[in-house]
């Protein structure tokens, strides 16, 4: 009598977090695990691969077939609303507000809000921190619990349990096997087929440099061809995602190898770095002398029609993968720019582009706070999301000020700022995350004094 008692107090418990949250939640997700297996196992595509594979590298069908077992239980996740709800969303809740303030906005609410219940949804994210999980997880944990593909970095122990109970599934971004990537492309399709609410990463990686980088088709691929399946007859809707930060806990390991003397440190040194952070944080809290890393910002943008995006491009998903990925491209760029003009801009990034417009070292205020009025002014007049835009240029940059002073970026020199060398391509990457958004410097007007230094460290060609 144990187990069913147990199990009965597990669904009630999931079953009041629900209602508490008030959120969303895909039926399918719930989904024994073994059904979704066997759904997979079954499959006329993935057993057509197998055959194919046995045929090309002179295997048994058994071998090939302990292979895709091997690969269905790497991919297929297995969701926990208790997990999800109860430890992800306090979890999230906590880390983000030992670092953070958080922030969210919706460029066109009443679009997202009609978009038909049936209809599946997929969130598509630019890249800027593995924290970008837990922020857009957390924001919107109360509308809807999201199925991220994760890369295979969080293949370890407990990260892999704790994103499989959340509803992730891991992906293989440089595994070139066509029969990983059936098994994989039939689980993405038989997941939207069902309505499961994805985030995708569209970049495939974090940003080296602070901009947005060239998209990865495969996923975006795989989602569209869902579409010619002639029993689903819903439509897919493409969310533009945005987030930008006041502080990457990554950064300088992500610029390490863009640098002319670097290479990019080995995954553990990452971890480590935030693991200190953290734990630098969490001092900080027990002492009272709590200093957060400034603003973390989400955007979401107008919702696109992707089962109109292929009306408009007939036939496009029937033509070769060769020939159909070159005319897809034209999709993640149509989602890239929409993500790149909602891109928040936070203080840090905002005043980072300000001072290296001058390219100097030393910048006086009044010639920032000019800078910062008219990039200010010109940001308002685009509708451009402007974090605090209501605080004026000062208050911008006492915001801004608070987290460069904490990272020595920038020393304050009498009425100017001096820009410490070493610590230039770290400003660097920071106003690339809001480059395009920004008017071009004004030219110098001639005097040699005002001219850019090129001798300053810079960032080399990223991506």
């Amino acid at each position: 009598m144990r187990v069913p008692i147990a199990s009965r107090l597990i669904r009630d418990a999931a079953r009041r977090t629900i209602h508490q949250f008030g959120a969303r939640l895909d039926r399918y997700k719930l989904m024994r695990r073994s059904v979704i297996r066997g759904e997979l196992l079954r499959d006329s595509a993935i057993e057509e691969a197998l055959e194919q594979h046995c045929r090309t590298h002179d295997i048994s069908q058994l071998e090939a077939r302990v292979r895709v077992e091997q690969y269905v239980e790497e991919i297929v996740p297995f969701f926990n609303v208790l997990s999800y709800y109860r430890v992800g969303y306090n979890l999230a809740r906590a880390l983000l507000r030992l670092l953070y303030r958080v922030s969210s906005e919706y460029q066109d609410r009443q679009a997202l809000n009609a978009i038909p219940r049936g209809d599946v949804v997929i969130y598509l994210m630019n890249h800027r921190s593995n924290a970008d999980y837990v922020v857009v997880a957390f924001v919107l944990a109360r509308a809807v619990s999201i199925s991220y593909a994760v890369g295979e970095w969080a293949r370890v122990w407990p990260l892999e349990y704790v994103f499989k109970s959340f509803g992730a599934y891991f992906v293989r971004r440089r595994y070139r096997e066509p029969l990983y990537h059936t098994v994989l492309e039939r689980y993405v399709q038989l997941i939207t087929r069902n309505g499961v609410t994805q985030g995708i990463f569209l970049e495939g990686r974090l940003s080296r440099d602070g901009g947005l980088g060239p998209s990865k088709l495969g996923l975006l691929d795989y989602i569209a061809r869902t579409l010619r399946d002639p029993m689903f007859d819903r439509d897919v809707w493409l969310v533009p995602t945005a987030l930008n930060y006041d502080r990457v806990l990554e950064d300088r390991s992500l610029i390490q190898e863009l640098l002319e003397d670097g290479a990019r440190p080995p995954r553990w040194r990452q971890l480590a770095g935030v693991t200190r952070f953290l734990t630098l944080n969490l001092a900080r809290l027990l002492a009272g002398n709590l200093r957060r890393y400034g603003r973390v910002a989400v955007n979401f943008g107008t919702p696109l029609s992707l089962r109109r995006w292929v009306a408009d491009h007939p036939d496009i998903l029937d033509l070769p993968r060769r020939e159909r990925l070159p005319r897809l491209e034209g999709l993640a760029r149509e989602v890239m720019d929409r993500i790149a003009g909602i891109m928040p801009v936070t203080p840090v990034p905002l005043v980072a582009a300000a001072l290296l417009s001058f390219g100097r070292d030393l910048v006086r205020q009044d010639d920032l706070l000019e800078r910062l009025d008219e990039y200010r002014d010109h940001l308002m007049a685009t509708a451009a999301k402007l974090v605090h835009a209501d605080e004026g240029v000062l208050g911008l940059l006492e915001r801004a000020k608070k987290s460069l002073d904490l990272r020595r970026l920038v020393v304050a020199e009498g009425e100017a700022f001096l820009i410490l060398p070493r610590q230039r391509p770290l400003l660097e990457y920071y106003a690339n995350s809001v480059a395009h958004l920004l008017p071009s410097p004004r030219p110098s007007g001639g005097h040699p004094m005002l001219d850019p230094d090129t001798s300053l460290p810079r960032l080399r060609g990223a991506r």
